[in-house]
């Protein structure tokens, strides 16, 4: 298992993605840590890549930062080049060939959704290793075990758009009160066809959970 190298930076974090009819909606909280010393309370782990492409970043900072620039260099030249907008697996097929080819120096765990005409919202995720899935929902991070049961207890296929964000908004709340690694804000971002829309979920809005 690849670690961290002496001074580097750990988002020890929670990030998540789900498809929903007509788009995606991804999360992540918002602290990046360094060992027990929280180094970042606002970060933004939601990394355009394309118009209509994100990838959240889970692992090393300065890993995931290369490999999403790298990859955003790649799909730039693939737009010129082709005259149209890669699809959601182009990008992802660029960031599993980077992960697994540099599989023994990087420590990052990629999940990669957006929109495209040919498969409308479509997420991808790159765990450490560099291997490719293509599931319904994703979730990584230190604080996806902490919600992984809560997640397959109430994702259901065929949620509605508001339906997924309260699914978001949930679970990553969830994860910054039990882990102690992730924290902040909740980043939230719905991509359709028609664009963009970024919200924030500030600590004082957070969903309210046991804590016994």
């Amino acid at each position: 298992m690849t670690t961290l190298k002496p001074g580097e930076v750990n988002l020890g974090t929670t990030i998540m993605a789900v498809k929903f009819d007509g788009g995606v909606v991804i999360a992540a909280d918002s602290r990046t840590s360094t060992g027990t010393y929280v180094a970042n309370r606002v970060t933004d782990k939601l990394t355009k890549v394309e118009e209509l492409i994100y990838c959240c970043r889970s692992g090393s900072a300065a890993d995931t930062q290369a490999v999403a620039d790298i990859v955003k260099y790649h799909l730039d030249l693939y737009t010129s080049q082709h005259g149209e907008m890669p699809t959601v697996k182009v990008a992802a097929s660029l960031f599993q060939e980077i992960c697994y080819q540099n599989k023994n120096n990087l420590s990052a765990w990629i999940i990669v959704a957006g929109w495209d005409k040919q498969t409308g919202g479509d997420v991808f995720e790159i765990p450490i290793g560099g291997s490719l899935h293509r599931p319904e929902f994703a979730i990584a991070g230190s604080g996806s075990s902490y919600i992984s049961g809560f997640c397959d207890k109430s994702y259901r296929p065929g949620m509605s758009k508001e339906e997924c964000i309260e699914f978001a908004k949930n679970a990553v709340g969830l994860a910054i009160t039990r882990d102690g690694s992730s924290g902040g804000v909740i980043r939230l971002a719905v991509i359709t066809k028609d664009g963009v829309e970024r919200q924030v979920v500030y600590g004082n809005e957070l969903p309210a959970q046991y804590t016994g």
